[in-house]
């Protein structure tokens, strides 16, 4: 009898422990669904690569996207390798592609060989876009220029036509060769440069700085050690322009090389404010960046398709409406805005 009432007990024991397990397994499935639930309607992931760190001109654009997107509610994942190559931000392109971003916005160290990965991420369903250095139409959705690259590359020629007297030997420092929007601009520049007014202008050599300070800094010793009778340097980027002007600055060649292109408020003020660069332009790369971060929401929500005619809203930039940019299409911010003596203390607080 013993035995039997020590078996009953036994056997209710082990029907509770089994109905406890069972409880506890019932309960932690309800939750695995609710979980999905919740990475399903979670904040959508917006990707920007640019072209290497520390470029002050894209961590600001970098900055501006971020704001975008956590207006929007996202989430943003800024990267950048540490070279100017395509081959360094194809592997994070590769990285993205496994974490399933929802779109990826690129200024691109090269037009073509980013393709394969671009296309790649597309056909995972990745939205991607090029912002500020274009990568070709296969490899993009859509671009977002800062401004029209004509008159990018007109006024350059323009200014430092009239600081040397429209005439004598120039130069340009750019980025790298295979920088798309710095070639973009420099094809414009020479084009202006056909112009029967700029015919006492010689332009002798196109340098490359490949946007490192201190390679810019020995591509402009070079410059100067080559072409002697040099007068005047275009620098269409805010690495190449702020390294010039300390070369220029040291070197004691304030009026005698004239200096003008692209740059950075903050980076400059002291050589605009020195002569050494009379002036120069540039756009707001914080709302350039700003300005991606809403076209690539836009895609990724289906407000738009990335063709000609598409509208929408970006935030504070305004209304955008994409255009036609030779194969492919674009959204264009506006024109270059001169900095010079007048203005320079109040724009260099701001970037």
């Amino acid at each position: 009898m013993k035995k039997l009432f020590m078996l009953i007990v036994t056997s209710v024991l082990l029907l509770g422990v089994l109905a406890a397990c069972s409880q506890g397994n019932s309960s932690g499935d309800s939750q695995k669904p609710s979980k999905d639930k919740e990475d399903d309607s979670g904040q959508k992931k917006y990707a920007f690569i640019f072209k290497n760190t520390g470029n002050p001109y894209g961590e600001k654009m970098m900055d501006g996207f971020e704001e975008a997107i956590k207006e929007l509610d996202g989430e943003a994942i800024l990267r950048a390798p540490d070279q100017p190559t395509a081959e360094a931000q194809i592997q994070i392109i590769e990285q993205l592609i496994t974490q399933k971003v929802d779109s990826i916005t690129i200024a691109g160290n090269d037009p073509d060989a980013l393709q394969p990965a671009l296309t790649k991420a597309m056909d995972a369903g990745i939205k991607v876009i090029s912002v500020d250095s274009a990568v070709n139409a296969k490899s993009r959705i859509t671009h977002v220029n800062q401004a029209d690259p004509e008159a990018i590359g007109r006024v350059q020629i323009e200014a430092i036509s009239e600081m040397i007297g429209g005439k004598g030997q120039i130069a340009i420092l750019s980025a790298t060769s295979q920088a798309t929007n710095q070639n973009l601009w420099i094809e414009y520049m020479q084009k202006e440069l056909e112009k029967d007014e700029y015919k006492d202008i010689e332009l002798v050599k196109v340098a490359y700085g490949d946007d490192l300070r201190d390679k810019s800094v020995s591509e402009t010793e070079a410059l100067l050690k080559t072409y002697p009778k040099l007068k005047g340097i275009i620098a269409p980027t805010t690495v190449g322009i702020a390294a010039a002007g300390k070369v220029l600055t040291d070197k004691g060649l304030k009026g005698k090389v004239m200096l003008t292109g692209l740059g950075l408020p903050s980076e400059m003020a002291s050589y605009i404010e020195s002569g050494v660069c009379p002036w120069m332009y540039l756009w707001n790369p914080i709302d350039v960046g700003y300005a991606a971060g809403y076209t690539a929401s836009a895609l990724v929500k289906g407000d738009i398709e990335g063709k000609v005619g598409d509208k929408f809203e970006a935030g504070r930039t305004g209304a955008k409406e994409v255009v036609e940019d030779g194969d492919g299409t674009q959204i264009m911010l506006g024109e270059p805005f001169k900095f010079e003596k007048s203005n320079i203390a109040e724009w260099k607080e701001v970037y």
